[in-house]
C-alpha cells in the first residue's frame, strides 16, 4: 500500500467515489475543496457530512482520514464567464462547449493541489476527471493531466503521480465502483448525501439523489443511476 495521498474532493459524487478509492489503497489520504464562487457552492456545505459518514461507517477507512482543506479560488469565478459561476443559461456555445466550461478550472485545481501535497508529503493526488462520459470540457482529458503532471513535476521538482480513476469508465461504472469498494452502504451515502447539480438545488429529491433534474450534472448522474440499477 502506497503512503499518502491527496483528493480533490467537491462534496460531488465523482470525487467522494475518488475519496473512497484512494481511502481502500493509501495509508493517509488527505482531501482539499475549493470555493471558486461556483454557484453549486452548496457542494462544499456536503463535505463535512460525506466525512463524518465515511469515518462512522467504515471503521477499517477511518484512521486513515487525515486533515481536510478548503482554498479559497474566489477569484476563479471573478475572472470567469462561465455559467458555474454566473446567473445563465446553461447551453451549448459557438465553440462547441458547453457554457458551464469554466477555463483553467482542473489546471488551476491541480496545479494549487500539488502546492498543497509539496508541503504536506503527499506524492499522490486524485481526481475525479473523466473524458468517457463527460461534457467535452478539454482540461478533462487524459491529455491533459498527462502533461500537467510533467510540468508540475518538472516545476516543483518532485514526482508526483496524478490519478484518475474515472478517467475510463462511464456515470454507471462509476456507481458500480463505488458499491465495489463500499457496498450498498455507499452507493446509498453517494445517493443522498453527495451534491452534483448545477444549479445548486437540494430541495428535490430523485431516485439517484437531489437536484433539478434537469441541468447536464444531474442528467449524466440519472442515467447513469438508472443504467446501473439495471445492470447495464
Amino acid at each position: 500500500m502506497t503512503k499518502a495521498a491527496l483528493v480533490l474532493f467537491s462534496g460531488g459524487q465523482d470525487s467522494t467515489t475518488c475519496l473512497a478509492w484512494a481511502l481502500d489503497r493509501f495509508e493517509r489520504v488527505e482531501t482539499v475543496g475549493f470555493d471558486y464562487g461556483q454557484r453549486h457552492r452548496i457542494e462544499l456545505d456536503c463535505r463535512e457530512g460525506i466525512i463524518a459518514g465515511l469515518k462512522a461507517s467504515y471503521p477499517n477507512w477511518a484512521p486513515r482520514l487525515g486533515e481536510d482543506h478548503t482554498i479559497d479560488l474566489s477569484v476563479l469565478g471573478r475572472i470567469s464567464e462561465s455559467a458555474l459561476t454566473r446567473d445563465t443559461a446553461i447551453e451549448m456555445q459557438d465553440s462547441g462547449l458547453p457554457s458551464t466550461f469554466l477555463p483553467g478550472r482542473n489546471i488551476v485545481f491541480l496545479t494549487m493541489a500539488a502546492a498543497l501535497a509539496y508541503r504536506r508529503g503527499l506524492p499522490h493526488i486524485i481526481g475525479g476527471m473523466c473524458e468517457t462520459d463527460y461534457s467535452g470540457y478539454p482540461d478533462c482529458r487524459n491529455e491533459t493531466i498527462r502533461a500537467l503532471e510533467t510540468a508540475l513535476n518538472l516545476g516543483m521538482g518532485r514526482q508526483f503521480v496524478l490519478d484518475t480513476p474515472l478517467m475510463w469508465i462511464d456515470k454507471a461504472a462509476t456507481w458500480r465502483l463505488a458499491e465495489a469498494l463500499g457496498g450498498d452502504r455507499l452507493v446509498t451515502m453517494i445517493r443522498d448525501e453527495t451534491h452534483t447539480c448545477y444549479l445548486g438545488d437540494r430541495g428535490q429529491r430523485h431516485d439517484w439523489g437531489y437536484g433539478c433534474g434537469t441541468c447536464p450534472a444531474c442528467a449524466l448522474r440519472a442515467t447513469g443511476y438508472e443504467r446501473y440499477r439495471l445492470g447495464q
